[in-house]
Order: structure tokens, then C-alpha cells, then sequence
């Protein structure tokens, strides 16, 4: 359990309780929560301390009963604003509604944690409770890409904000897929305009995917459906620069085994001719040249 945060011991603790409380049968007698199974009427919740009610909430979440333990997590900051426990809640209750897949809930909730309490040793999960909270509704290429750049921004939060952090690590790499999701979504709109014909509209996509994105898995691809746009517009010179880029790099990939016969097929062969921004990734990444 060494370095984990507060929050995870608090809701290990919780299950085993769950785990007393049935194996006693306490749920009718004198135990810790016994007054909660009464009537509302018999046990107003004001009649609580602070930390008989976030036990309880922690009980009802290990029980499963995700709702109740918001309510009871969010009563705490009601009834006892200014308390420990009510600065606990929050976390838990942030913890509870990204349990619940209520994301802008868990991320209202982190954001007012860190809002309240920025120096707290719990601020770096309330973060990265807020980062994951977009990343986790990152689901199909398909969908709209504005999630997966906020999830982007949060992360690197996380990352620059709290690098040393047990969070740091996980948020790397949550942040390469995310910024690999990005690329995969350029990579699907310029397949389609490639397959349309729409040859300069694909090429706009995947030199995106080239310039900006050639740290993820989608550049090797990029850069054979770069030479295929090309040959089909009579582009040779950048062709034959896409796939000595290509060949360079990805020479094992059946990318470039395709770009290479596509070539071939024309009595051209992969190499750096021409002008233009191919030839400036030619020089800067193979030829070490930056300026």
C-alpha cells in the first residue's frame, strides 16, 4: 500500500467493513451504523457527526449503492462545509460519480476540489480524477474530437503540474493514446477523400498526421497514402520524397513494400527529389538538417 493516496486506503477500509458489519449482522443492532437503518423520522441525518455519515457513504459505496454514497458524500460538505471530512467527501464524491460514469459530475466535483484545496496531497488524484474523467469518454475514431483534446490538456496537467506524482506515470500513458486517437481520427477522414478521388484533401489530412502526430502509429501509413495521392495527381517528385521518408523509418512495414512497388510500377524509385515541405521532413529527421 506504500505511496498509494489517502483515498484508495479510506476505500479498501470500506469494503472491509462491509465485509464486519455482514459477517456480525449488524444491520439491526447497536453498531456503527445502526441508527441508519432506523426510521428518518427517529434519525435525522443532522443528528450525525461528520465522520459517522462519510463512514456511512464509504459502506454504501463498497455496498455497491453508488447514488446513496454521493448523496451521503455530498450532505457531508452541506452540513459540515469547513470540516476534514467535508474536504474528504469531495474527493470521494468526485471518486463515486467517475465510478458511476457521470463524468461531468466527477469532473465538477474534482474541479472544485482543487478549486478549494490546490495544496492538498490529494490534488493530484482530484487532477487526474478531472483528465480521466474526458479520456474515459474517448470511445470510437468516429466520435468528435473535442473530448480527446481536453482529455489531452488535462493530462498534461497532471504530467507538468504533478511529475513526480503516482499519477505522472499513468497519465503518460493515457496522454500517447489519446494523442494516437487524434492521429487515427486525421488518418480515417483523409482515407475517405482518398478513396473519393479527392486527392488534395487527403493530402492536407495525412501531412497532419506527418507533421504534427509522427510519434504514433499512424505515420507509416500516412506516408504511403501520401505517395499514392501524389502518383495519382502525376506528383512524382513528392511521391518519391514520401517514400524514401518512408523507406527510411519504416522499411519493414508492408507500407512501404506497397509504396515501393507503387513506384516501380512507374520506373521511379524512393528518393528525395523536388521541393517542398516533404523535403524539409527529409532534411530535418533524415539528413539532421533544422535549418
Amino acid at each position: 500500500m506504500v505511496g498509494r493516496s489517502r483515498f484508495i486506503l479510506r476505500t479498501v477500509t470500506a469494503f472491509a467493513l462491509v465485509a464486519s458489519v455482514s459477517a456480525c449482522g449488524n444491520r439491526g443492532g447497536d453498531g456503527l451504523f445502526a441508527n441508519f437503518w432506523g426510521s428518518k423520522e427517529e434519525a435525522p441525518l443532522e443528528t450525525f457527526g461528520p465522520e459517522q455519515i462519510y463512514k456511512r457513504a464509504e459502506f454504501q459505496l463498497a455496498e455497491n449503492d453508488v447514488d446513496e454514497a454521493i448523496r451521503l458524500f455530498g450532505e457531508i460538505e452541506r452540513l459540515y462545509p469547513y470540516s476534514e471530512w467535508a474536504k474528504r467527501a469531495l474527493i470521494m464524491q468526485a471518486f463515486s460519480y467517475h465510478a458511476d460514469r457521470d463524468y461531468e459530475n466527477s469532473r465538477a466535483s474534482a474541479q472544485r476540489f482543487l478549486d478549494f484545496y490546490p495544496a492538498d496531497e490529494d490534488a493530484p488524484y482530484a487532477q487526474y480524477l478531472l483528465a480521466i474523467s474526458y479520456y474515459d469518454q474517448i470511445d470510437q475514431v468516429g466520435r468528435d474530437q473535442g473530448l480527446t483534446f481536453q482529455a489531452l490538456q488535462a493530462l498534461r496537467t497532471v504530467i507538468e503540474r504533478y511529475p513526480d506524482s503516482e499519477y505522472a506515470k499513468s497519465s503518460v500513458l493515457k496522454f500517447d493514446l489519446a494523442f494516437d486517437h487524434l492521429a487515427a481520427k486525421e488518418m480515417e477522414i483523409g482515407r475517405y477523400y482518398l478513396k473519393r478521388g479527392h486527392y488534395p484533401a487527403a493530402i492536407n489530412r495525412f501531412r497532419v498526421v506527418v507533421e504534427e502526430f509522427q510519434t504514433t502509429t499512424h505515420t507509416a501509413e500516412a506516408l504511403h497514402r501520401l505517395v499514392e495521392a501524389y502518383l495519382s495527381l502525376g506528383l512524382t517528385d513528392e511521391a518519391q520524397t514520401a517514400a524514401a521518408i518512408l523507406g527510411h523509418n519504416f522499411q519493414s512495414t508492408g507500407f512501404y513494400q506497397d509504396s515501393y512497388n507503387l513506384l516501380q510500377g512507374r520506373g521511379l524509385e524512393p528518393e528525395a527529389a523536388g521541393k517542398g515541405w516533404l523535403q524539409d521532413i527529409y532534411r530535418q529527421v533524415i539528413r539532421g538538417k533544422w535549418l
